[in-house]
This record gives structure tokens, sequence and C-alpha cells, in this order.
């Protein structure tokens, strides 16, 4: 027994997998990119500790090594923020990329939709005209509600940022 398979799921199942190839590419460059930027961390971080360690055997008082102790500290902590908003600034264009996948996948599942309710709409028989126009509210309702999310994750996302950007930096110390 042989099934046609009809043309317009032969379409959309081409067209999911090629979103998951695409999200799969996506993933596995920012995995890639994740690495890199944590294994140039690790070899700056360890690249400072044997210079810090080295001034600090070489310190000749107190006085010298609690300043070049306070010196680390602050590199350190702007190391660690520069750090973090370098992730932060990664992951926000990753979750854009990612973001511009799924709505292209939904805006493309809704058109599909809505095309074979159409089709389902003309061959209906009469009556349930109530029944499509129950079926369109619902998802009207739903891509609104989708769209209220995706506006209120942005809101938090540009806060977020406001607030990694406008995070003061430590006063720099000279050591004495």
């Amino acid at each position: 027994m042989i099934f046609a398979v009809p043309e317009e799921v032969s379409a959309q199942t081409k067209t999911n997998i090629e979103h998951t190839l695409k999200f799969a590419e996506t993933a596995a460059d920012t995995a890639e990119q994740l690495f890199d930027l944590n294994l140039k961390a690790a070899k700056a971080a360890g690249g400072d500790v044997v210079k810090q360690i080295k001034a600090l055997s070489g310190a000749k008082d107190i006085q010298e090594l609690t300043a070049l102790q306070t010196a680390f500290a602050q590199s350190n902590a702007e190391k660690v923020a520069g750090y973090g908003r370098a992730v932060y600034g990664w992951v926000s264009e990753v979750q854009g990329e990612v973001n511009k996948l799924v709505e292209t996948q939904i805006a493309e599942m809704n058109k599909s939709f809505a095309a074979a309710l159409d089709k389902a709409a003309k061959s209906a028989p009469s009556g349930s005209e109530f029944a499509f126009a129950a079926v369109k509210s619902a998802m009207t309702a739903t891509n609104q509600a989708y769209d209220a999310l995706t506006k209120a994750g942005k809101q938090v996302a540009d806060i977020t940022e406001a607030t990694i950007n406008a995070a003061p930096a430590a006063p720099r110390k000279k050591a004495a």
C-alpha cells in the first residue's frame, strides 16, 4: 500500500528540516565561540597569576605588598567585569539569532495553518463558519500573546543590558 504525501506536508517538512539544521548550526557556532572565549580567558588569567605571584614575591616591604595586592584586586575585578560583558554580549547576539529563527518558523507555521484552515473552510458544510471563526480567533489571540511575551522579553533584555553598561567602574588606586 502506497501513501501519497500531500505537497504542503512535504514542503513543510522540508522547511522544518532546514530550520532545524540552521538552529543546530547556530548552536554549534555558539558553543565554539564560548569555548574560544573561555580558552582565551583561561590563558590570560594563567599568565596574570604568574606575573602577580612574581611581583608579590619581589615585594620589599608590607606597604609594597599591600599596594600590589590592591592593584591586582582592581585589575582582576575589571577583567572579570569585562569577561561578564563579553559573555553577555555574546549571549545577546545568540539570543537574537535564535529569536529570528523561531519567529521565522512561527510565521511560516501560521501562514501554513491559515492556508489549510481557509482551504478546509471552503469545503466544510454550511453552518460550520462559527467553528472556523473560533479557530481563527484563537490563532489571533495566540499570536498576540506571543507578541506580548516577545516584547516583555525584549524589555527585560534592554533593562539588563542598560544595567550592565551602567555599572560603575571601580576607582583606580595607584600603587605606592
